[in-house]
């Protein structure tokens, strides 16, 4: 090889050489600071076995509180804040699991403005878990929804993610794509919905606040429906007492009211009592209607466990399983024809 060939490939190597390092600084350069930790789990050797206690914080919360707190014991999850009423073992163990799988989408620098925007300091929800022997397992500040695109109702959207941050490191944000529906203090979100439940229903007696009432009864499962005292040319629409008993049977709990709780209407309630096929007896109250739930108090001549825990408690039932076997008496008889 000639002197002058090889000089010429020694340029060529030196060009390829420092095309290939402009290369690799240009790609270092497009590359974000934060590469390293896209996709990595958040809540690093955070296990959902060692998880005791749940506590969210939401300091703006208004309609349920401030505080909730879910704690593991021997019969399951309860809500400490409903005197220990049962949580939904099937939504707590949902919740853990979203934890536990939560990696970082995005991550960048934040400043104190920022925080506040999205809701990351002291207004967003706090979240601690706590193992059985009370020290902390891991910390989260939940702030505001993510969204890939403009959305007309932010609060209503359900979200692509969610903002979040780590206590421990106040100046970086991270963006998961879980929207975290369940870090909520709102108890009617976690509690075990299954309420007391009146079937094969015998007699059925409503009585409101003023005095007026009726009552209806039967002899049997395939038996129709009597009205007790009515008049001459009253009839009972037998469709409408089938609801209003049957309603019965179907209730759901909305949420439990918090033991403090005023203004329930309960001293001045409708009295619902309910005797059923097979001996059982129900008494009843129904008071105040909080938004589209009533508040109810309700006792068993011979509570199930589920009953007498119930009996505990003033719950929150929606109006919408009840309005049928609320209705006024006039509205359980049929209708006369106009001109008969």
């Amino acid at each position: 090889m000639s002197p002058r060939i090889a000089l010429v490939l020694v340029v060529l190597l030196a060009i390829l050489g420092g095309g290939a390092l402009l290369y690799q600084q240009q790609e270092r350069s497009r590359r974000p600071d934060n590469a390293g930790v896209l996709g990595q789990v958040l809540l690093k050797g955070l296990k959902a076995a060692d998880i005791a206690t749940i506590r969210i914080a939401e300091p703006k919360a208004t309609q349920s509180g401030q505080t909730l707190t879910l704690q593991r014991g021997e019969a399951g999850w309860a809500i400490a804040e409903r005197a220990g009423f049962p949580a939904d073992i099937a939504r707590v163990r949902e919740f853990a699991l979203q934890l536990l799988n939560l990696k970082v989408g995005q991550s960048e620098p934040i400043g104190e403005q920022d925080r506040a925007r999205l809701a990351l300091d002291a207004s967003g929800a706090q979240l601690e878990l706590l193992g059985a022997d009370g020290k902390q397992l891991a910390t989260l500040i939940v702030g505001k929804k993510y969204f890939k695109r403009e959305v007309d109702n932010p609060e209503k959207a359900l979200g692509d993610g969610r903002f979040v941050m780590l206590p421990a490191d106040p100046k970086t944000v991270y963006t998961v794509s879980d929207p975290l529906l369940l870090a909520t203090t709102r108890t009617g979100e976690w509690i075990e919905r299954a309420s007391f439940q009146v079937a094969k229903v015998r007699s059925l007696q409503v009585k409101y606040p003023d005095g007026a009432g009726w009552r209806i009864e039967r002899s049997g499962d395939n038996a129709d429906w009597k009205l007790a005292g009515a008049a001459a040319g009253e009839k009972l629409e037998i469709t409408k007492a089938n609801a209003a008993s049957y309603s019965l049977s179907l209730l759901e709990l909305a949420d439990i009211a918090p033991a403090d709780a005023k203004d329930t209407g309960l001293d001045k309630p409708i009295l619902v009592n309910a005797a059923t096929l097979d001996g059982g007896s129900y008494a009843n109250k129904v008071g105040r209607l909080q938004g589209d739930n009533y508040y109810v108090s309700f006792t068993s001549a011979k509570p199930s466990d589920k009953e007498a825990l119930l009996a505990r408690h003033v719950l929150l039932i929606p109006k919408s399983k009840l309005e049928d076997t609320l209705k006024r008496r006039a509205e359980l008889l049929e209708k006369k024809v106009a001109g008969k």
